[in-house]
């Protein structure tokens, strides 16, 4: 009697999709993710003063001046920064023209290709879901959401920190390192160096080198293929350097390129011995902290993560897998860029960079306990990470709610009208988020929207999150809680979009525009060239300073083809009794006594435009 075979059952490994078909499913997550939360914030708010439409500024007199060697901010040569950001920005103004979303869209994408990055990385670390994990947290957390919406370019040094991160975890697992693989870390660290100086080499190849030390493999550098990584490093990094110090050099008392690049920009920096000095620094603890802030709400899962990094002397020596490999350099690569701040002067986003590292442990984390048995210790540690953050959704909503309730409607027509300024003392804004100390309990009223979005966003993410943990549902949890934070991340944008008047003069670069500027008419700034920015961007055209030679302007005032745009109280009284028109902008609180009865043209954000005539 035959008997009727019977079909095996398919195994676990089986019934996974292919890895082709699981990366296309997680890329369209990660698409769909990245051009609901980034996409919006291309076009608002308007450029901000200082950093954000600075930078621009110098993008655009890049193809103005068509040179894409010295960077110039109203003519003046602006050597402080790596060229990367501002050559992406420019090729960007060359394709779409000179407007905000297209000086916005070179670093938006950067945050696209990082995010790729992150689930390559956790796809090979941890798994197919652990790679989905590492895109959702970095695209989901508030940090580099929040230091994109000004254009600094931390969020590329993350990206090519972990890029070169990425082609050191491949190497390990090869007998022999393939070329190619030596080659990108080269050419990531070559990026990295023209986007924001040596860091970019001393944040790779100091978490290799620790990495190999503590796993007493040092030997494989020497495998690596050192002399051609080397030559393709320089043949990338080396050039601009080049040119830009034959470009600028050292002229009588004015010291060149070379100077004031490495030597003030890099070390005296980060000794806080720059000149001029036009910053401050976070305090340490805080800086620490700050790390927590910027991975909200992941942060609540950041302690169980760190604790997989292998610790133990005796593992370290032994043969690891994959994601104890990728948790120890995780590790290392987060405590590097800590401890290096940790000695320096430090803003509030130099943390950035190590927030991809811990992202990725809290996808190893999370990935582990979606794995793991439904009573195991790890899922019961979940759902206390989540009681935490839904602890702390509530708290934060019910003070939304207060705020909301005790707010009075907003009166007047921008924000400045209910805050405690003092837009003339700018020390108070040394630090990227200073403006935070101007609000006060009656500006709230102009929040009310963006507040019960961020708390109800919050709430409902960290509710959901609660109770698919508590059901076993960890991948449900876990969408749900990346899913809550887009309307957060909204109510952030939309927080930018209406504090901007108080940060952006380009409603009074409109006023100007509307008031007839003409070819012959003069442009001033009352203070420091950083606090109006916006009017030379809007308007592409040269602004004066009064009594403002400092900051970004200052060293490159003193080379002989420097525009003479600095006013002195006199110079300016010349200026605005003489025959062309002057239009000025300054603080309300600050307007100087000779325009005090000028004609005015505009007034927002606290400041005012006057004109002569």
């Amino acid at each position: 009697m035959s008997q009727t075979p019977t079909l095996p059952l398919p195994t676990i490994e089986a019934r996974r999709p292919p890895e082709g078909r699981t990366f296309r499913r997680h890329l369209l997550w990660i698409l769909l993710l990245w051009t609901a939360i980034y996409i919006p914030a291309l076009f608002r708010p308007a450029l901000l003063d200082d950093a954000d439409s600075a930078h621009a500024e110098a993008a655009r007199e890049m193809i103005t001046r068509h040179d894409w060697v010295t960077l110039h901010l109203d003519g003046i040569r602006y050597l402080e920064k790596a060229p990367l950001l501002y050559w992406g920005m420019a090729t960007s103004f060359e394709a779409f023209g000179v407007r905000e979303w297209s000086a916005r869209l070179p670093l938006y994408l950067g945050v696209l290709a990082l995010l790729l990055t992150m689930e390559r990385m956790g796809r090979r670390a941890y798994g197919g879901y652990g790679g989905l994990l590492a895109a959702m947290v970095t695209a989901t957390a508030v940090g580099p959401f929040l230091f994109t919406r000004i254009l600094i370019p931390d969020i590329l040094v993350a990206l090519w920190l972990a890029l070169a991160m990425m082609f050191f975890a491949e190497s390990l697992e090869e007998p022999v390192r393939s070329r190619l693989v030596c080659w990108g870390i080269a050419v990531s660290c070559a990026l990295n160096v023209l986007t924001k100086g040596l860091i970019g080499l001393v944040f790779p190849i100091g978490a290799i080198v620790i990495f190999l030390v503590l796993t007493r493999d040092l030997k494989r550098l020497l495998k690596m293929h050192l002399f051609s990584s080397f030559v393709l490093f320089l043949a990338i990094a080396a050039p601009w350097h080049v040119l830009a110090g034959l470009r600028n050099p050292t002229q009588g008392s004015i010291r060149g390129f070379f100077w004031f690049y490495f030597v003030n920009e890099h070390f005296l920096r980060y000794l806080n011995k720059r000149v001029p000095r036009d910053y401050d620094t976070v305090p340490l603890l805080l800086f620490w902290g700050l790390m927590l802030v910027w991975l909200l709400p992941w942060s609540s899962f950041v302690v169980q993560s760190i604790a997989q990094i292998p610790h133990r002397w005796r593992l370290l020596q032994a043969r690891m897998s994959r994601s104890e490999r990728m948790n120890l350099l995780c590790g290392i690569w987060a405590a590097l860029v800590l401890v290096f701040f940790s000695f320096s002067t430090r803003q509030e986003y130099y943390v950035l960079p190590a927030v991809p590292a811990v992202a990725l442990l809290i996808a190893g984390w999370l990935a582990r306990e979606n794995d793991s048995e439904a009573q195991s210790r790890i899922r019961r540690t979940g759902v206390i990470c989540s009681t935490v953050l839904l602890g702390t959704a509530v708290a934060v909503f019910v003070a939304a709610i207060a705020l909301v309730a005790t707010s009075q409607p907003a009166h007047g027509r921008d924000i400045s009208d209910a805050l405690t300024t003092g837009l003339s003392e700018s020390s108070k804004y040394a630090l990227s988020l200073g403006h935070m100390e101007d609000l006060t309990t009656r500006s709230m009223g102009y929040f009310r929207l963006p507040l019960l979005l961020f708390g109800g966003g919050l709430l409902l993410g960290a509710g959901c999150s609660y109770y698919f943990r508590r059901r076993g549902f960890a991948r449900r949890a876990n969408a749900s809680l990346a899913l809550g934070m887009v309307p957060v991340l909204w109510a952030v944008q939309m927080g930018f979009t209406t504090f901007s008047p108080v940060i952006s003069s380009k409603v009074l670069a409109q006023d100007i525009a509307h008031a007839g500027l003409a070819p012959g008419d003069i442009v001033e700034i009352n203070g420091e060239y950083e606090s109006g920015s916006t009017l030379n961007f809007y308007l592409e055209r040269e602004v004066r300073i009064l009594n403002g030679r400092s900051s970004n302007l200052w060293y490159g005032s003193f080379f002989p083809d420097a525009p003479k745009i600095f006013d002195d109280d006199a110079s300016f009284s010349q200026l605005w009794n003489g025959p062309e028109r002057v239009f000025l902008l300054s603080p309300k609180m600050d307007v100087p006594k000779v325009a005090a009865s000028g004609l005015l043209i505009g007034d927002s954000g606290g400041k005012v435009v006057l004109s002569n005539r």
